[in-house]
């Protein structure tokens, strides 16, 4: 389900704007990133916090 979100908003941007993505759990750590790249987008940074919210920034392709 966060992909899906994650993916609705990406179809909003432009090709070359970023999305900050926030996740929280091993399930969307795991899927979010590798899905993306699948469907053509970048990967710009993934950090963890020390909230246990990781902080993932795509870049549409």
């Amino acid at each position: 389900m966060t992909f899906v979100r994650t993916r609705l908003a990406l179809d909003r941007l432009a090709p070359g704007q970023t999305l900050l993505v926030l996740l929280r759990g091993d399930e969307p750590l795991r899927n979010v990133p590798r899905t993306a790249l699948e469907q053509g987008h970048q990967v710009l940074s993934q950090e963890a916090g020390e909230d246990g919210v990781t902080r993932l920034l795509l870049r549409r392709g």
